[in-house]
């Protein structure tokens, strides 16, 4: 597995968090989005401190990060639970990023350089040459290919909120693996996207990238109905 991790667009804090907190943020997210952590389940900061050996601060810095990604609920403003990650939240996520990037990718076209495409080029040939192998590697390598049209983004808000609601969908789209079928679009979206940026075609490059975030958001909601049409059989 590469330790290889995207950063996020300029300006914007991944975590907001200390050190500590930060690790313990990714060690109950990965606990929620995993299932061990079940929704609604209560979550008490004196456990989560014994269960993860760290100081209750960092614990509670944890929790307001996850709050603000919307991985935790807090119910009547002192009880933190974990929220319901099912498919109509899923949905509402993946929609706000088709709202958000075709606005982003037309500025971006509009003021792309010879060494943004070449970057592009760059990455999607890691992308390609990894193949899929190491899921965390392309998940990484993916984030930053649509980070880097969004890098230098005038709308920081708009840039965050992106970018928040960009990892949300990606930590649970690790639950599952790819279909053969995303694959391949995988690759022809983000080859024709090079495209369309060289040839300074805006609102097809907008039109593309709302059609591959629909199909990203999609590709999970159909993985959560067959894994819990499993279950249920």
């Amino acid at each position: 597995m590469s330790a290889f991790k995207a950063r996020p667009p300029v300006g914007i804090d991944p975590t907001g968090v200390s050190e500590e907190g930060a690790v313990v943020y990714e060690l109950i997210r990965d606990d929620i989005i995993s299932g061990r952590l079940e929704a609604n389940t209560r979550l008490v900061v004196a456990e989560l401190a014994e269960r993860h050996r760290s100081p209750a601060n960092a614990v509670r810095e944890a929790l307001q990060l996850l709050r603000s990604q919307g991985f935790v609920l807090l119910v009547h403003n002192k009880s933190a639970r974990v929220r319901p990650i099912d498919q109509d939240f899923v949905r509402d996520v993946y929609e706000i990023g088709v709202l958000i990037e075709p606005s982003m990718v037309r500025w971006f076209v509009d003021m792309a350089t010879a060494d943004d495409i070449a970057e592009l080029e760059q990455i999607q040939g890691q992308i390609e040459a990894n193949n899929f192998d190491d899921p965390i590697l392309h998940s990484e390598l993916d984030t930053q290919f649509h980070t880097l049209m969004y890098d230098r983004h005038y709308n920081h808000l708009a840039a965050e909120l992106w970018w928040k609601h960009r990892e949300l969908l990606r930590a649970l789209a690790r639950r599952y693996s790819y279909t053969l079928s995303r694959r391949s679009q995988v690759i022809r979206d983000h080859r024709e996207l090079i495209r369309l940026v060289q040839d300074g075609n805006a609102e097809k490059a907008a039109t593309l990238i709302a059609a591959h975030v629909d199909g990203a958001g999609r590709h999970v909601l159909e993985q959560m109905r067959a894994a819990t049409s499993a279950r249920a059989g």
